[in-house]
């Protein structure tokens, strides 16, 4: 099918931004018109298969650290605009309550991402905006006052464009890339992207035997040119290497800095908020209480056997 359209405002990608986008747009000026254009046959992909398919929908708490850039403005002015307070409020306005987790995430009571999913899509309704899936952009280009945007579905022109495209983390989501390229075709420069939730491979045959295990962990990324970034959460050993929310959250930092042609180092406590001397020390008096426990016992008293031995 194809059609021609005028809307004062096109958000490209039904993601969980795009879709809060036209919810907060439609809100706010009930008189523009909003068309929302999906790529894939159905909107939000990535939020049904976040947070293990239970939708961790944010944090208890958010801070400019906790982004890429945290001495932008930018930053500090979105986290003012909306803060973790005004999110848990604006989801249980949509019908879905948040319960808190380990580390401060904040999940569905439903545990269900489907219904995060749900709520957003009935409120998109709601507001009168309107879900067009099945519409990927294929070209966008500034046209008079405004843009026009060539997509599967027909030529649309807006007077305002919205980017909600995603990055290039879950190819068959939607998330390909699309939105850089929309982007660099409008004179846009970017910082070129690297993963930054991606798991980390480890050398050698150390942690094959270890697949599974998971426990508490402080990570260390040792960058070339910049303080030690630390990481705290829970790791989890696997047959290539680490993951859990440690090493997941550690990656953007290894990769930046890979990107950058920096030597980068990593580093694991296996003791959380203990330093190398005050963990020898525990160790060392716990040797003269109980002489003949022996380093493998002593370890194992802190972690799990199978790390202990390995």
């Amino acid at each position: 099918m194809s059609a021609s359209r005028t809307v004062d405002v096109a958000v490209v990608g039904a993601g969980a931004a795009g879709l809060a986008t036209a919810i907060f747009l439609r809100r706010e000026r009930p008189d523009a018109s909003v068309l929302v254009l999906e790529g894939a046959q159905r909107p939000g992909a990535k939020i049904l298969v976040s947070g293990g398919g239970r939708c961790n929908v944010t944090n208890r708490e958010v801070g400019p650290a906790d982004f890429w850039a945290p001495g932008s403005g930018f930053v500090r002015r979105v986290l003012r605009a909306l803060p973790v307070d005004a999110t848990v409020a604006f989801f249980a306005e949509l019908g879905v309550e948040l319960h808190e987790e380990e580390l401060g995430k904040l999940f569905p009571d439903s545990n269900r991402a489907r219904s995060v999913l749900e709520a957003l899509l009935r409120e998109v309704a709601r507001q009168g905006a309107e879900l067009r899936c099945g519409a990927r952009v294929r070209r966008l280009a500034r046209a008079g006052d405004g843009f026009e945007l060539e997509t599967s579905w027909g030529t649309i022109a807006a007077r305002r464009v919205l980017l909600a495209c995603g990055g290039r983390s879950l190819p068959k989501s939607g998330s390909d890339g699309l939105g850089y390229e929309l982007a660099r075709s409008l004179g846009h420069g970017l910082v070129e992207p690297t993963p930054a939730l991606a798991p980390l491979t480890l050398a050698g045959e150390f942690h094959l035997a270890l697949s599974g295990v998971a426990l508490p962990a402080e990570l260390s990324v040792n960058a070339a040119g910049e303080r030690p970034r630390r990481v705290r959460g829970s790791l989890l050993f696997t047959h290539f290497g680490v993951s859990g929310p440690a090493a997941l959250d550690a990656s953007r930092f290894w990769h930046r800095a890979r990107l950058e042609g920096r030597e980068v180092g990593l580093q694991v406590s296996f003791a959380p908020g203990l330093d190398l001397a005050a963990f020898e020390a525990r160790l060392l008096a716990l040797g003269r209480e109980r002489p003949r426990l022996g380093c493998l016992g002593a370890l194992t008293l802190r972690l799990p056997a199978s790390l202990a031995g390995a």
